[in-house]
C-alpha cells in the first residue's frame, strides 16, 4: 500500500482546529507528523470542552491529532529553535498558526528557514493573513463569522443574526489549507522548489460565501436574515415542524410543488393566484408556511419522510447527533472509525476521519492522538541526541 504523502515528513506548529486537522488530512494520507507542542500545556485544545477526567486529552483534540507524535519545546527557550533546525534537513513541511511575526521573532520564520532548507513548503495559517490593515490581530471562528459577513445572513428577522452552532470557519480553513499544502507539494514534485502559503480565515469564509458575494458584487442583492427559509426566497423551501419534530423541504420547481401540494392535500391553493406559480407565491410567503405547517402537523417526521421522499420531493428530517451517528450510511461511508482509547486500554473511542472515500490507498488511521510529549526521546534519540543530553533538554524546561 502506497498512500499519496507516504516519505513526506510535516512538523505541526498548530493548535486549536484549522490547523491540526489540516496536518492530520495529510496524516490520513502517509505523511510522518511531529506535533510540536508547549512543554506542560501543549496544543491549548487538549483542555478545551472536555468533560474527563484527563485535561489534556479531550474529545476535540483526538478528532483533530490521529497519526501524530508529540514533540514537546519550549519555543520561547533559544536552545528550542537549534532542536528545529537540525530537524530541518528531513523535513518537507512546516504548518504554523501562531499570531503573525511570533515564528519570526523565534527565528523559525519562512524567510529564516528557507536558507537553510530552500525547497521547504511553508503554511502560515492566520485570521486575517500575514499582510493587510488586520495582520498580526487575533481570531477565532466566531469572529470571522462575525466579520466576514456570514451572521448577517444566519438568524431570524426577530431574534437578530446567530453563529453557528459547529465551526465552520476552522473546520474549511483546514480543509482549504490542506489543499494549498497538497498542491505546494505537487508543485515541489515538478519544480523542486517550495513555497510559503498565506492562508487566511477570512478569505476562506469569503470563498465559502462566493454565490452570496457573487450576487451582491454583481447585482446588488443581498439576503438578509431569513431563518430557515431558503435564500431562493421560494416560501414552499423551509424548515416544517410536524406532529414530533421538523423536516427540511426544498421543493423550488414548479412540478415539486404541484406534488408536495398533491401529497399535502393543498391542491386546491394552486387554484389561487396568489400561491399558484413561484412568483406569486414569493409575494404570500406567510400564508404558505402556515398551510403546509398545519397540514404536515398531522403525521410525524417520518411518515412524512416515507411518503414524500419516493415521489421525488427532497426532503430531509432534522436530527440530531446521535441520529446521526447511528446512520447506517454514515457507517458504510466510514466517515466515523473507532479506535482504542489513548486514555484507557479497555476502552475505545470514535471521531471523525475524513470526508471522502477511495478505491484504493485512502485515509487511513495508523495510530491514535498522542499523548503531550509522548514521542519527544524518540524523536530527539533519532536526531542524534544522547539520553543525558536529552534529560539536560528537558531539566532546564527545554522540552
Amino acid at each position: 500500500m502506497t498512500t499519496a504523502f507516504e516519505g513526506i515528513r510535516i512538523l505541526d506548529f498548530t493548535q486549536v482546529l484549522a490547523g491540526p486537522f489540516a496536518v492530520m488530512q495529510l496524516a490520513l494520507l502517509g505523511a510522518d507528523v511531529i506535533k510540536v507542542e508547549q512543554p506542560q500545556t501543549g496544543d491549548q485544545t487538549r483542555g478545551l470542552m472536555n468533560e474527563g477526567e484527563d485535561l489534556k486529552m479531550s474529545p476535540s483534540f483526538m478528532s483533530m491529532n490521529l497519526n501524530k507524535r508529540s514533540l514537546t519545546l519550549n519555543l520561547k527557550d533559544e536552545n528550542a529553535a537549534g532542536i528545529i533546525k537540525k530537524l530541518l534537513p528531513t523535513v518537507d513541511v512546516i504548518v504554523e498558526n501562531f499570531k503573525t511575526g511570533t515564528m519570526q521573532r523565534r527565528g523559525l520564520d519562512y524567510e529564516t528557514l528557507r536558507q537553510l532548507k530552500p525547497d521547504l513548503i511553508y503554511c502560515s495559517i492566520t485570521g486575517y493573513g500575514q499582510t493587510g490593515p488586520k495582520a498580526g490581530e487575533a481570531a477565532y471562528d466566531g469572529a470571522i463569522q462575525a466579520s466576514s459577513g456570514m451572521m448577517s445572513q444566519n438568524g431570524h428577522p426577530e431574534t437578530g443574526p446567530t453563529r453557528t452552532g459547529y465551526m465552520p470557519v476552522d473546520m474549511s480553513t483546514a480543509l482549504n489549507s490542506a489543499f494549498a499544502i497538497s498542491a505546494a507539494l505537487y508543485r515541489k514534485a515538478t519544480t523542486g522548489e517550495g513555497q510559503h502559503i498565506d492562508v487566511a480565515m477570512l478569505d476562506t469564509a469569503i470563498i465559502m460565501q462566493a454565490p452570496q458575494f457573487s450576487n451582491f458584487l454583481n447585482q446588488g442583492t443581498l439576503i438578509g436574515l431569513c431563518g430557515n427559509a431558503s435564500p431562493t426566497r421560494q416560501p414552499t423551501a423551509n424548515v416544517f415542524p410536524t406532529m414530533d419534530g421538523h423536516i427540511q423541504i426544498t421543493a423550488l420547481r414548479q412540478p415539486q410543488v404541484e406534488k408536495l401540494f398533491a401529497e399535502l392535500d393543498l391542491e386546491q391553493m394552486l387554484e389561487d393566484e396568489r400561491f399558484a406559480t413561484p412568483g406569486s407565491r414569493i409575494n404570500h410567503p406567510e400564508a404558505v408556511f402556515d398551510a403546509m405547517s398545519q397540514a404536515l402537523n398531522r403525521q410525524t417526521t417520518q411518515a412524512w419522510m416515507k411518503q414524500l421522499a419516493p415521489v421525488g420531493i427532497p426532503v430531509a428530517e432534522v436530527r440530531e447527533l446521535p441520529e446521526v451517528a447511528s446512520d447506517p450510511d454514515i457507517t458504510h461511508r466510514n466517515a466515523l472509525v473507532t479506535l482504542p482509547s489513548p486514555l484507557d486500554p479497555d476502552a475505545t473511542v470514535t471521531v471523525a476521519k475524513a470526508g471522502y472515500v477511495t478505491n484504493a490507498d485512502g485515509p487511513e488511521v495508523r495510530s491514535g492522538p498522542p499523548r503531550l510529549g509522548a514521542d519527544t526521546d524518540d524523536i530527539l534519540a533519532e536526531l542524534g541526541y544522547e539520553p543525558k543530553e536529552i534529560e539536560r533538554l528537558r531539566n532546564t524546561g527545554v522540552i
